[in-house]
């Protein structure tokens, strides 16, 4: 760093045509240098941006295409505005939004610059801690900081610098030395995030949530270390619109251990189907592609249909491939002598001849042949239980999969003397089972078999299955609920 230039700083405001750096484009920008108690040098300019201005964006700043039509477009000045930022440090409020702007055009011009940042948001935040807001026009309201041309950049320019001025002269405990280091967390920290939440997450395997200012939960995460994990995300200088939206949505952190890796991945998936928050993509999307369904006709009658997975409903089973599921309807059909009438294939054009010679069978017996196939085949299915590492020595992780199907999870004391199925099973927590979740306890089951126990409605021991029977069971699927 220049040595004129130590301990200098750019305080800068920009107007923009919208949210994020890539698809929008500064409209105007102002910077003031400032040593940390007066102003040095002051400059300010509209720019052309290039594109149409939106109507929703003129509302708020009053900037509008006529005014910017015969400014300088950003890379005409980006000279000028490459030497008032270099080698001085960011400061602006809400510092990210506006530094992923500037970085971004000053870029496109040939420019490349990267600094230290300050955000004046989270130095209020630990100078002037329990404030309702700390948006600048309520800070200037609190403060008594004379704010005018409200969202225009020299306006807000000029109102950053006594706002950091005044949070400089108050702060007699290093925090701004602190906030300007490097590797400083608050070099990269959304700007509404309380440090102090992020300071107690543990450095184990579990859950995170991220929540907005309504505490709502916007994300859920997995990680074998939530704190690294959680750094992470602010970590780069991705400026995605989503990302940035992403960013500035999260106020609070929150998180629950796990005594595994596999409890996590199950935790955060249930937790993901449970509050389907906004920006999680990937689970969403991990989905059996068919399953096969039964149903109640308006005469009593029931059905068994293959049709696209819905979250919505209940099924006998998921599949992947259309192929299985008819395969196992056509060994339902065969073995359960069940009218085929009553059996839709999906999108198979499937010509298979009824079992019976009436048009319609008795319906009692025709819905108990239904009721006893589809119980038989769910009993051929396995109950056991994956027990593993709990979240402290005094305790073990526990999942429970009930007829090939996955029950629930949860954790019981290291030296519990279980009583049977019935009382194993009350002391995990019951989720909705789905396929990716099953998934997950069948891969671990085949490269952990010492890890299963099997149940049976007597008295359950914690005697690990014989690796050669549970690689039968995997073979023959009849382990878990998936053909």
């Amino acid at each position: 760093m220049d040595r004129n230039k130590r301990q200098e700083f750019a305080i800068v405001d920009i107007e923009t045509t919208g949210g994020n750096a890539k698809s929008s484009r500064i409209t105007e920008i102002a910077i003031v240098i400032h040593d940390g108690n007066k102003v040095l040098q002051r400059w300010e300019t509209l720019v052309n941006p290039g594109k149409e201005i939106p109507t929703s964006i003129f509302a708020l700043t009053g900037i509008d295409n006529e005014m910017v039509k015969d400014a300088p477009f950003f890379e005409e000045v980006a000279e000028q505005v490459y030497e008032l930022l270099k080698d001085r440090i960011f400061v602006a409020h809400n510092v990210n939004f506006d530094y992923s702007f500037v970085r971004f055009q000053l870029h496109e011009s040939g420019f490349e610059w990267s600094t230290i940042k300050l955000c004046t948001v989270r130095y209020a935040r630990k100078i002037k801690p329990g404030l309702l807001s700390y948006s600048l026009g309520r800070l200037c309201d609190y403060l008594d900081i004379p704010l005018e041309n409200r969202h225009r950049a020299g306006g807000d320019a000029d109102a950053t610098a006594i706002l950091f001025a005044y949070l400089r002269a108050l702060d007699t405990g290093q925090v701004f030395q602190e906030m300007i280091k490097h590797k400083s967390v608050d070099q990269r920290f959304p700007p509404h995030l309380n440090p102090i939440e992020f300071e107690q997450l543990p450095e184990e395997i579990g859950v995170y949530y991220f929540h907005d200012k309504t505490g709502k939960i916007i994300y859920v995460g997995k990680a074998v270390n939530i704190k690294k994990r959680v750094l992470s995300h602010f970590t780069g200088n991705n400026i995605q619109a989503q990302r940035q939206h992403f960013l500035k949505d999260i106020h609070h952190i929150s998180y629950e251990r796990c005594g595994t890796e596999l409890m996590s991945l199950l935790l955060e998936c249930a937790e993901i189907k449970k509050f389907w928050p906004k920006y999680n993509r990937a689970l969403k999307r991990y989905e059996p592609k068919f399953s096969l369904f039964s149903y109640e006709d308006q005469n009593g009658y029931l059905h068994l249909a293959i049709g696209k997975t819905n979250k919505l409903h209940d099924c006998i089973q998921f599949f992947q491939r259309e192929y299985d599921a008819i395969q196992l309807l056509q060994s339902f059909i065969r073995k359960g002598e069940i009218d085929a009438q009553f059996c839709q294939f999906g999108s198979a054009s499937l010509t298979v001849k009824s079992t019976k010679d009436s048009l319609l069978p008795d319906r009692d017996l025709h819905n108990t042949r239904i009721e006893r196939c589809v119980e038989e085949w769910l009993n051929q299915q396995s109950s056991f239980v994956l027990i593993d590492k709990g979240r402290h020595e005094e305790e073990k992780s526990c999942i429970v999969i009930e007829n090939g199907r996955f029950y629930g999870m949860g954790y019981i004391d290291q030296y519990c003397q279980s009583g049977g199925f019935e009382d194993i099973r009350a002391q995990v927590e019951k989720y909705r089972s789905n396929y990716y979740m099953e998934e997950l306890v069948r891969q671990c089951a085949e490269k952990y078999p010492n890890k299963i126990h099997f149940l049976s409605k007597e008295r359950m021991s914690f005697v690990a299955a014989e690796p050669d029977m549970l690689y039968e069971k995997i073979k023959s699927n009849s382990l878990f609920s998936i053909v």
